[in-house]
């Protein structure tokens, strides 16, 4: 019997997915990773958020044995501070916009978990993510597709891994929608059947970077410039880390029309604002880009990209310019292209297919 060990969070997603990995006949070990510190703060609030709570291991470990699998608690606070918090506050300290949940999903969950897997003897690691991998015969080569349920697919937080993470990856969830993992749960008599959905990062449950960026950046942003496209000053603001590309609120400045943050400079700690026609932008340059072939395509080749996680697609074409780098030209201009951003190139002739992705560098 194969054990796969099965990446929990206490959600229902991750714990139908373990439910589907027993009933395939699996040898099942759930895993739950304990992001950081569960005590709470001086005010008797969570130091954290509502993902990965206290509530949820309980909720993951209650789940493992109402299905009759063991299950486990794993620290990945060093982990997780050191591959997603410090990201998250060196990319907004130098006026970038992160998007987190790649780190978490990608580079912490599949990587580490990966790794105490082998330690537990087993060959495969699930999660509740909605994707799904196939193997083409063909190629020889695992792709990584969208899941089916197009509100819920998670493939963009997925656009890192590598074919041998994905010859060890299961999504047991990804052939299937929300209202037909919840009548899984149901059918089970798993009790998170009705949990709701987490939408928040996690370690910044109220929803203030800035704050959180303060608290724990070795040095803080410092006050600067709100200046215009020609330079000139209009304004001042205490932080770049306050600010995102395409952002309209919160500006401090009176006008008459409606002004857009265009650009961060934190060298010179400016914030360049303009007119919202101003944000559109026809091209690119990525860079850490993962080619899930795990081989550049040959010369400029036909996509669709999304450049934020519920972006539309847009048609483009792109070029590996080599050293983990590439080059993004859309047909039609983007508004608000962010650097920090994960961008996620899709097969233009198959549109369920990743192709890659990397992280947006300039525009």
């Amino acid at each position: 019997m194969t054990r796969v060990v099965v990446a929990m969070s206490g959600g229902v997603d991750s714990s139908v997915a373990a439910a589907l990995m027993v009933e395939e006949g699996y040898d099942v070990v759930g895993l739950s990773m304990q992001l950081y510190d569960q005590r709470e703060t001086e005010d008797g609030a969570p130091k954290f958020g509502s993902c990965c709570s206290i509530d949820d291991l309980y909720d993951a470990k209650r789940v493992a044995q109402h299905l009759g699998f063991p299950h486990y608690i794993v620290n990945f606070e060093r982990e997780f501070k050191a591959t997603v918090v410090d990201n998250f506050v060196r990319e907004y300290s130098a006026g970038r916009t992160p998007i987190p949940c790649v780190h978490c999903n990608a580079d912490l969950k599949f990587s580490t978990l990966a790794e105490r897997a082998a330690g537990l003897d087993a060959s495969v690691v699930a999660t509740g993510h909605y994707a799904r991998v196939v193997f083409n015969k063909d190629d020889r080569r695992y792709r990584l597709l969208r899941g089916v349920d197009p509100g819920k697919d998670q493939s963009y937080f997925l656009f890192t891994l590598t074919q041998d993470q994905l010859a060890h990856a299961r999504f047991p969830v990804g052939h299937l929608n929300k209202i037909e993992v919840r009548a899984h749960a149901e059918r089970l008599g798993l009790s998170v059947a009705d949990k709701p959905d987490s939408h928040e990062i996690c370690f910044v449950p109220d929803g203030n970077t800035a704050r959180f960026v303060e608290r724990h950046a070795t040095q803080a942003p410092a006050p600067g410039e709100i200046v215009d496209t020609e330079g000139h000053v209009l304004g001042e603001h205490q932080g770049v880390h306050h600010f995102t590309v395409g952002q309209r609120k919160g500006l401090g400045l009176s006008m008459g029309s409606p002004l857009y943050v265009l650009k961060l400079e934190p060298v010179g700690e400016r914030v360049v604002v303009g007119a919202r026609e101003a944000l559109g932008s026809h091209e690119l340059t990525a860079t850490g880009v993962n080619w899930i072939s795990g081989t550049a395509p040959e010369g400029p080749t036909r996509v669709t990209a999304r450049i934020r996680h519920r972006h539309h697609d847009a048609a483009a074409r792109v070029v590996s310019t080599g050293d983990g780098t590439a080059h993004l030209r859309f047909d039609d201009p983007q508004v608000a292209i962010t650097p920090g951003q994960a961008v996620v190139f899709y097969d233009a002739a198959d549109a369920a297919s990743v192709m890659g992705g990397g992280w947006i560098d300039s525009r």
